[in-house]
């Protein structure tokens, strides 16, 4: 397979992700950014365990530009697997994980931190409105101080976690149900995230990178859109933050009920939004943040933002950021799916990369409070597997002996296993459509449309349709 020219050829730019940035005071060596993800590794007591270093000593191994572990809350509230940034009692074991990331690659490393508001099994869930006055002013300055602890661990920087279901972003929300001086007007609904922004400077200093992640859009009935999303980035610009991370949904409002269990705030067309599967195009959030940064620039701030979403291609990063949509490039998960993937792109082996196939695994093992895992890995991996073979896998004498049936509005496909010196990994596939028995335009080239782990050798596709030839090949 040919390896991919990391060119943008429509500009004749040379590549940019690979291409350092600075936050502040803080150098990142290439665009690529860890979103924060959750890992369902840790314990309820919120400390750090093996699990979840090995989990970042991983992202760290792949070398991607900058890390962002997981959500740690704020507070002392009762949550299931979460870590902590609540008490100085954290401090030592975030210092060893900041430590052992700077001393396996040049991966930056950021902590983000996370107020909630209570959930309960019977479905029940404290709203923003239920907050004193009080209560809000406790938040503010439990920011604060998480934040001066992250400084104190040795953190590059740290993100201020103001999106999807969480208890800064529902103050951002059109949903916002509050009647006093944090809710109804976007001035309003801007000031307890503006406080906490003053209050972490405060705490950490203006030399210390801050940044957040917020939606761009709620994407719920009701819910705001970037026409108000690109004036509170505005807002967060003026207040000081370093780079503004952009999600999408992932809201309480159109959760699906599941009898006993909590809320999980993925489950409805906000949560698809905010995980786009396979059915969802490439790239489908991408307007959001362009929309954010085209207003910053037209406003005279250049503070770099974040575009995220299934951009999961070398040649479709570099395109967002060649064509000024954006700074830096979040992959949660291609990155589980191969934490290789910066160093196999930047050194010319695209062809090797693992490619998530967005079956949305992890993200259902996510919400049944499961380990998370990509279901590419070996059977039983907690880790995504590392190996110096360069011997490739091959086929059995005969060749794959690929083969397609269609029956009942399905294409059904079926091959022989493939064999490894050390193990198969698992198979891609990829197809290209043909109108009037000649492939035309976009349909001349083979697209990849899923990955199948090891073990399997068929796979059924459902959209096809009568009247249009497939041409199918797996590698």
């Amino acid at each position: 397979m040919a390896r991919l020219a990391l060119v943008d050829m429509r500009r004749n730019n040379p590549c940019m992700l690979f291409t350092p940035i600075t936050l502040n005071q803080t150098r990142i060596e290439n665009r690529i950014v860890l979103p924060a993800m959750v890992t369902r590794l840790s314990g309820e007591d919120g400390h750090i365990n093996e699990d979840i270093t090995a989990r970042y000593l991983r992202f760290a191994r792949g070398e991607v530009g900058l890390i962002i572990i997981e959500a740690m809350a704020v507070h002392a509230s009762k949550s299931g697997p979460l870590l902590r940034m609540n008490a100085d009692e954290f401090i030592p074991e975030h210092t060893e994980l900041a430590r052992r990331i700077h001393n396996t690659s040049p991966s930056k490393v950021f902590p983000q931190i996370i107020h909630f508001l209570k959930i309960a099994r019977s479905g029940w869930r404290q709203t923003v409105d239920m907050l004193s006055l009080e209560e809000i002013d406790g938040i503010v300055e439990a920011y604060g101080q998480a934040a001066a602890r992250a400084r104190t661990c040795g953190y590059d920087g740290v993100e201020l976690h103001m999106a999807h279901a969480y208890t800064l972003s529902s103050f951002l929300s059109r949903r916002n149900p509050r009647r006093d001086g944090y809710g109804g007007s976007l001035e309003n609904r801007l000031r307890l995230p503006l406080r906490v922004i003053e209050k972490v400077r405060a705490s950490v200093g203006a030399d210390f990178c801050v940044g957040l992640r917020f939606d761009g859009e709620e994407c719920i009935k009701g819910g705001y859109t970037s026409v108000e999303s690109r004036v509170m980035a505005l807002r967060f610009a003026q207040a000081g933050i370093n780079y503004i991370s952009v999600s999408a949904g992932g809201k309480f409002e159109d959760a699906l009920p599941k009898a006993g269990h909590p809320l999980y705030p993925y489950t409805g067309y906000s949560g698809d939004r905010c995980m786009p599967s396979v059915a969802y195009p490439d790239g489908v959030n991408r307007p959001i943040p362009a929309a954010i940064k085209r207003y910053l620039v037209e406003n005279g701030f250049g503070t770099p933002v974040l575009s995220a979403g299934k951009i999961n291609t070398p040649e479709l990063a570099n395109e967002v950021l060649a064509s000024g949509e954006a700074d830096l490039i979040g992959m949660a998960r291609p990155l589980l799916a191969d934490p290789d993937w910066p160093r196999k792109v930047r050194d010319g082996h695209w062809d090797k990369v693992v490619r998530c196939c967005y079956a949305n695994v992890c993200k259902a093992l996510d919400e049944n409070f499961q380990k998370v895992r990509c279901f590419l890995w070996p059977k039983g991996a907690i880790n995504a597997p590392e190996s110096s073979d360069r011997i490739g896998p091959v086929w059995p004498t005969g060749g794959a002996g690929l083969s397609a049936s269609w029956k009942n509005g399905r294409i059904a496909l079926a091959w022989k296993a493939a064999s490894d010196n050390e193990a198969v990994y698992g198979y891609d596939v990829f197809r290209r459509e043909v109108l009037g028995g000649e492939a035309a335009g976009a349909s001349a080239y083979f697209r990849r449309v899923t990955a199948v782990p090891s073990g399997v050798s068929s796979y059924n596709f459902s959209e096809g349709v009568s009247g249009v030839g497939y041409v199918y090949y797996v590698t």
